[in-house]
Parts: structure tokens; C-alpha cells; sequence
């Protein structure tokens, strides 16, 4: 099963399967967290710490807080894998 993969810090987006994700360093469910439960979404390049689950759980920030984009990757992550389905 292939994925979109996209860095929620950066934007980088590959189509991935999820053995090749996690070869490659994205923390990314399946094999690293769950589909939809928020935690990080990030390429092998960028920090957990620009994230929206660290903006939620180490800066407590309230969701009233958040940027637009930070909105909209908590709406993907809450309907994965239905939203990073790719047709092959």
C-alpha cells in the first residue's frame, strides 16, 4: 500500500509504502504512532519540535493558538489513512 507522505514542518511530500518510510527516517504510522492520533509527521530532515503535537502537549498551546496549517495537518492525521491514500 503506497502513502503520501508529508512533512507537516517542511511540506516535502513522497508516495511511499510504509516499510519504505521507516527505512527512509519519516516518523510516520504505521511503523511509527498510530493513524489518527496526533503526533508527529515529519521527513528524516526536520525536528519534532516545530510540530503540531509538540505545540499541543511540551507548549500546551490551545487550539485556538494554532495557525491555519497546523489546523488543517490535525484534520489529515484525524482521518488517516483515508487522507493520504494514493491510487495506484
Amino acid at each position: 500500500m503506497k502513502l503520501k507522505h508529508i512533512c507537516e514542518v517542511c511540506g516535502r511530500e513522497e508516495i511511499l509504502t510504509p516499510e519504505e518510510a521507516y527505512k527512509a527516517g519519516w516518523d510516520y504510522p504505521p511503523k511509527m504512532g498510530m493513524f489518527g492520533v496526533v503526533s508527529q509527521r515529519t521527513c528524516p530532515q526536520c525536528p519534532i519540535n516545530k510540530t503540531v503535537w509538540w505545540k499541543l502537549t511540551v507548549e500546551h498551546k490551545d487550539l485556538s493558538a494554532l495557525s491555519d496549517d497546523d489546523k488543517a495537518t490535525i484534520e489529515r492525521i484525524l482521518h488517516e489513512p483515508e487522507s493520504i491514500l494514493v491510487d495506484t
